[in-house]
């Protein structure tokens, strides 16, 4: 392996592993693709680079000129991700980020140079986007990159994370994500949809009105600009509700039959990629991929793996997890 120009080159490339130990049909394989492998720690990463290189590439941003202000919303991983792009690049950050993340993500922000702007945590991420919208009116000459509207989030994923996953994978049957932004749903969903139109795009989202690693229920009140514009419910095959105390449970049976220390979006997505194995026809085999949005690291604070279930799930409540 050459040696890397920067720690940004080291983007993307993020290993694959089976884990069908986890799963309920000996005919469907489980395969998690491990962005938690990327440099920052999460699938955000490859968003943050293609957020801010392409604002580069429209004159928006000019490398080397003092003063440039970048704003964003964001629950953690965008933020960390944004974070380390900007140290580097030598723009100034200001994240608006919930008050009830973890402490490890406020810290990670912190620690790459990130200025943080909290909004009410019982807001969760559309009070984030609501105050960073109002911000972005106030202040012109700062320059909000907006993952929700902007096509780059989409495009990131659509030029690297999926032909990754057909090349490492062509056998893929069905492809399973987390429901937030939608970008890796896009972009991932419309490159296999091209390669093999039967491949099924399942999404996960959490009941109403609850949390679960910051994934996003279309029905709360916010639906990503770049879902609708994309066309995001006709490429979509299957949405599946996954509540908080089913997504911890398999975060915790990830590390305990898998070794995979992950965050509990992916034991979130993992749970309804074994759903989704259930149902595949006795007799059929399927090949199941899981976009496994992060590791464990901040997540540690929250008691995810040590504390009593029930403890945990109550405090999920209260805490944004993604």
């Amino acid at each position: 392996m050459p040696v890397a120009r920067s720690v940004l080159d080291l983007i993307g490339g993020t290993p694959m592993v089976d884990v069908s130990q986890l799963s309920p049909n000996p005919d469907v394989r489980l395969i998690l693709k491990l962005e938690g492998r990327n440099p920052g720690g999460s699938v955000k990463d490859r968003v943050a680079l293609a957020l801010v290189e392409q604002a580069e590439a429209e004159g928006v941003l000019e490398p080397g000129r003092p003063g440039q202000v970048l704003l964003e919303p964001s629950s953690g991983n965008t933020g960390i991700g944004l974070a380390l792009v900007a140290r580097l690049k030598g723009y100034h950050l200001k994240v608006v980020l919930p008050a009830n993340v973890s402490i490890e993500r406020r810290q990670l922000l912190e620690l790459w140079g990130a200025e943080i702007i909290e909004s009410p945590g019982d807001e969760g991420s559309n009070g984030a986007v609501r105050l960073a919208l109002r911000l972005a009116e106030e202040h012109p000459d700062w320059h909000m990159l907006y993952q929700y509207a902007n096509p780059a989030n989409p495009a990131a994923h659509y030029r690297t994370t999926g032909p990754e996953i057909w090349r490492d994978c062509p056998e893929v049957t069905h492809l399973v994500v987390g429901l937030g932004t939608s970008g890796t749903l896009l972009g991932v969903g419309r490159y296999l949809k091209e390669r093999n139109p039967k491949v099924q795009i399942w999404a996960v989202e959490p009941p109403a009105g609850e949390r679960v690693d910051g994934l996003r229920n279309l029905d709360d009140g916010y639906v990503p600009p770049i879902f609708d514009q994309l066309g995001g419910a006709e490429l979509l095959d299957r949405k599946i509700v996954v509540r908080p105390r089913e997504s911890i449970e398999v975060t915790r049976r990830l590390l305990a039959e898998a070794g995979l220390f992950v965050g509990i979006s992916t034991g979130a997505a993992t749970a309804g990629a074994m759903r989704c194995a259930k149902q595949v026809p006795e007799g059929r085999s399927a090949v199941v991929v899981v976009i496994s949005a992060d590791d464990g690291w901040k997540y540690l604070s929250t008691g995810a793996w040590t504390d009593d279930l029930d403890v945990v799930t109550k405090r999920a409540e209260n805490t944004i997890y993604f």
